[in-house]
């Protein structure tokens, strides 16, 4: 058993109320990407409201301009394991048609950490980690798939030329 997770947070602003017919796609795919995700090779948690399908009702703050902005929280066996599931599956589907569902970021919209096996990450804690991201860039604490870093003392990431220890 790995000594460390992945832990991912990515972000988004929605075009409109989620029970608009915009939204509609987004909205009827969404059963299917998260059973998809919890049968995934590697998966191991992601964040639900108290309904326990979906986390659509939470956002990242209560106020200010982060009220609007929803979270897919997660946690995966391996960098590997979330690489498949993101660019290898039916969700880059979803991926592709993100545009017409959600608004043009501002900054990050998604960040890999680290975590103790068994640790279950927060919001407030994915949070921090998305602006520690885009204040001081990728590094060991807050990454990209594009610039990632190893585990704790573990090996360097074998996702692509980019990976650093």
């Amino acid at each position: 058993m790995p000594t460390y997770h992945l832990a991912q947070l990515n972000v988004a602003r929605p075009m409109a109320p989620l029970d608009d017919p915009v939204m509609a796609g987004f909205m009827g795919g969404l059963k299917e990407l998260n059973a998809l995700a919890d049968a995934a090779p590697g998966f191991v948690w992601r964040l639900v409201d108290s309904g326990g399908e979906d986390a659509t009702g939470l956002r990242l703050a209560d106020t200010g301009d982060a009220a609007d902005v929803m979270v897919n929280l997660s946690v995966w066996e391996s960098l590997e394991s979330l690489r498949a599931y993101v660019y290898r599956s039916a969700h880059l589907d979803a991926l592709r048609r993100r545009r017409e569902w959600f608004r043009h970021p501002d900054g990050p919209y998604a960040v890999l950490w680290w975590i103790p096996a068994g640790h279950l990450p927060t919001v407030a804690e994915a949070a921090e980690r998305l602006a520690r991201l885009a204040d001081e860039g990728p590094g060991p604490a807050a990454f990209t798939f594009r610039e990632a870093f190893a585990p704790p003392g573990g090996p360097v990431p074998s996702v692509g030329a980019q990976s650093r220890p």
